[in-house]
């Protein structure tokens, strides 16, 4: 799976988790020096308190393009610290 944002590469990997149809990317396949935190969250009530990236690409930032949660619940172990990305604002293939 490759994500990317007006043509650069965000995140790529062969081991993502899929979760309600969201593909979850291991936090060392995305490119973090393209990100920065925003004060977005919200709460899954089955997953814990997600948290969320912009991503800023040729100078242009894209507010709240992905999320990960920091800490999960029990059931949501598997995709602590993984980022997943909002489908209408990057291309995901």
């Amino acid at each position: 799976m490759k994500v990317t944002l007006n043509g650069t590469t965000l995140a790529e990997s062969n081991e993502t988790v899929v979760v309600e149809n969201n593909h979850y990317f291991p936090p060392a396949s995305v490119k973090t020096e393209l990100f920065s935190d925003s004060n977005t969250s919200t709460v899954c009530p089955w997953k814990g308190t997600a948290a969320y990236y912009s991503a800023t690409v040729d100078g242009k930032t894209v507010k709240d393009v992905a999320w990960y949660y920091p800490e999960t619940f029990e059931k949501a172990n598997n995709i602590k610290g993984y980022v997943a990305f909002y489908k209408n604002k990057v291309v995901i293939e």
